[in-house]
């Protein structure tokens, strides 16, 4: 006589313990791991190889034409300038996340006279690939520590693209001061890292006020006030707009603080082994965070104005490293002054 089993009578079965929650701590080490099989795999030699081989080709056949453009009036050079950051981007496989819009646009002379008011982007600054990465995003020029001058594939780039270079010499100052502010008047924009150098990208160095006297002139008396102050038409004062840069994405996954130095360039680090350390990864991603701008005439101040940036940049910064993406910022800033009067005058003569 068949036996019919009698109903369990035990509770449900539970899931013990809780739910699986990835440990930073433990994705180091992972990576790391991964790090020292991956020494004695030929793939990532091989993938580096490539991608400086294709590096050497592009840089000189870009720069060469971007050279030629130089001679040619208009904007064309600028928007190239771009088009090379954005290329050596994808050569080294780093995607760009960008969050919130910028201030300015592609500028020149032409824009100068319609009102369009200068735009001093400030951000913090870890590495050397900030600049082909930045250089995309933002259509402006750099103002770079004079030793980039000297670098093999970065400067000539960055000559060919119009770097201004400082060497922050007392002796130089006024020269390289009337550069910036003749730049700006002209129609460039212009990218600032007033932290004075890179960090190891786990914190944003203390700003130094001096990088905002374009902006913000310090307050002299007389006969000093006439030799200092940059010469902006009233209403057209650069605004400053702060920006957060963080690589947040290695070979496809977040990154907690020890993998961070895998970009992070600093201190006395050779800059070969460093290259040759990203070229051979599979992808990295860097994520861009736009701020509001700030008007420098809203602040009593240069180093209240270098203070409020330091802080929005720092803010920022902070979250993108916690794998916290904001929302696009919203605001509402005046990025027009008066337009030129000389320029109004002949609309006048010819309407």
């Amino acid at each position: 006589m068949r036996a019919f089993a009698k109903p369990s009578t035990s509770a449900p079965l539970k899931r013990r313990g809780s739910p699986f929650r990835a440990d930073p701590a433990e994705l180091d080490r992972i990576d790391a791991k991964e790090r020292e099989q991956a020494k004695h795999s030929l793939f990532p030699c091989i993938r580096g190889v490539s991608r400086l081989l294709a590096i050497t080709v592009w840089v000189p056949l870009s720069v060469g034409f971007e050279a030629v453009l130089l001679l040619v009036p208009g904007n064309t050079k600028i928007r190239w300038t771009r088009v090379i950051w954005g290329v050596l981007c994808r050569l080294l496989s780093l995607k760009i996340n960008v969050i919130g819009r910028r201030a300015g646009g592609v500028t020149g002379p032409k824009s100068r006279a319609r009102g369009e008011r200068p735009i001093i982007y400030i951000s913090n600054h870890s590495s050397w690939i900030d600049v082909p990465v930045l250089g995309t995003v933002l259509p402006s020029v750099f103002v770079a520590k004079g030793d980039i001058e000297h670098w093999p594939i970065m400067g000539l780039i960055s000559k060919i693209g119009r770097t201004i270079f400082v060497s922050r010499q007392r002796n130089t100052t006024g020269r390289e001061r009337d550069e910036m502010t003749s730049r700006l008047a002209n129609g460039d924009n212009l990218v600032l890292f007033p932290e004075g150098t890179s960090s190891d990208g786990s914190r944003v160095l203390p700003f130094m006020s001096a990088f905002f006297a374009i902006a913000k002139p310090p307050r002299l008396r007389e006969p000093e006030a006439t030799q200092m102050l940059p010469d902006f038409p009233p209403g057209m004062t650069p605004l400053i707009q702060p920006v957060s840069l963080v690589y947040d994405r290695l070979d496809g996954f977040r990154i907690g603080k020890a993998r961070r130095t895998v970009f992070s360039w600093y201190g006395d680090m050779d800059l070969g082994p460093h290259v040759w350390q990203l070229v051979k990864r599979k992808s990295m991603r860097a994520t861009v965070l736009l701020h509001p701008p700030l008007d420098p005439e809203d602040f009593p101040s240069r180093k209240a104005l270098a203070q409020a940036t330091w802080r929005a940049v720092t803010n920022g910064a902070a979250r993108l490293r916690q794998n916290d993406e904001p929302d696009p910022p919203e605001w509402q800033v005046r990025l027009k002054g008066p337009a030129n009067s000389s320029r109004n005058r002949e609309n006048k003569r010819f309407s």
